[in-house]
């Protein structure tokens, strides 16, 4: 067992959450350094800590990536999640899928007091959806929001935006996952995928499929916006009509990834998450050992956010 680096924290993993991107990474869709320990989610105990502020026995997440701080996008355009230079946990550097995990120098490490499951329902879709909602297109009191997809990321758009006083339409399946949803109060109203359900001010794609991107479009009202989230890895080219963007005078965003100032608006704001929605019913535990029909399990689309106990 190493000892913690200078400036950083050794941790036990209590929880370490699967994502679709790591579904991404099996398949080959993201080129990683091999052999890697997988997981850019996780919720820990700290075993010994080199940085100050973070003590032994403090319950802690953490953001995934590290950016640079010297390159053009971290110094010039104050973007650090296009930094070419960021490392990821669980993508180019040891994640979380494992008894302990070592944090080094530059990771954001916050401490957190809620639910640990609650916290991990959305642990990585959480503060991506707080960048693309707070930086990118924020939400506007009283809009009408569709959310296209009803995984982990599209009822994190979902939750946020309805706290941001809109009012939410989700679109998606498997039925389980709306069914889910709504019994937990995450939207306002919920649509299977093909239909009609009117023009929205904002749109926000989480489903990750390409063809999602055309359906979208034509779901913003004229004026309106797309703001395009699930789109992580590149699964493909997809036709779309550009006359729907101009005739619609369409305003479109991309969102990428999230910092760790996104990971520390997520985890203030999980108390009132957690107090309004049962996050904890989202989540289906699995031993590290079954880390591969865990896998299975989310790409089928038989549990909605599979998480691993150490």
């Amino acid at each position: 067992m190493p000892a913690a680096p200078e400036d950083g924290v050794l941790v036990r993993t209590a929880y370490a959450g699967i994502c679709g991107t790591d579904l991404h990474l099996r398949e080959g869709r993201l080129p990683v350094p091999t052999p890697l320990v997988l997981g850019h989610e996780g919720l820990g105990v700290v075993v010994s800590s080199g940085r100050a502020g973070v003590s032994e026995g403090d319950t802690v997440m953490w953001a995934s990536s590290v950016s640079c701080g010297r390159c053009e996008p971290c110094a010039r355009w104050r973007e650090p999640t296009l930094c070419a230079e960021r490392k990821t946990y669980g993508v180019n550097r040891p994640g979380a899928w494992a008894d302990h995990i070592a944090l080094h120098p530059g990771t954001t490490i916050v401490r957190t007091a809620v639910d640990p499951l609650a916290a991990m329902a959305l642990a990585c879709a959480g503060p991506t959806m707080v960048h693309a909602l707070t930086e990118r297109r924020p939400v506007v009191v009283g809009e009408r929001v569709i959310v296209q997809g009803a995984g982990p990321v599209g009822l994190a758009a979902a939750a946020l935006a309805q706290l941001a006083g809109a009012e939410v339409t989700v679109v998606g399946g498997p039925p389980g996952r709306l069914a889910l949803a709504a019994e937990l109060g995450i939207g306002h109203a919920w649509a299977d995928i093909g239909a009609d359900v009117g023009e929205a001010d904002l749109v926000i794609e989480c489903a990750g499929v390409p063809a999602a991107v055309a359906q979208g479009l034509r779901m913003a009202r004229r004026g309106g916006s797309y703001l395009v989230v699930g789109q992580y890895t590149d699964a493909g080219d997809t036709a779309i009509n550009p006359h729907q963007i101009v005739h619609r005078q369409l305003s479109v965003y991309g969102s990428w990834a999230f910092s760790g100032a996104h990971l520390a608006e997520y985890v203030r704001l999980l108390p009132e998450l957690a107090a309004r929605f049962d996050l904890a019913r989202l989540v289906t535990t699995y031993p590290l050992a079954d880390h591969a029909r865990a896998l299975d399990d989310v790409a089928a689309g038989r549990v909605l956010k599979a998480v691993l106990v150490p």
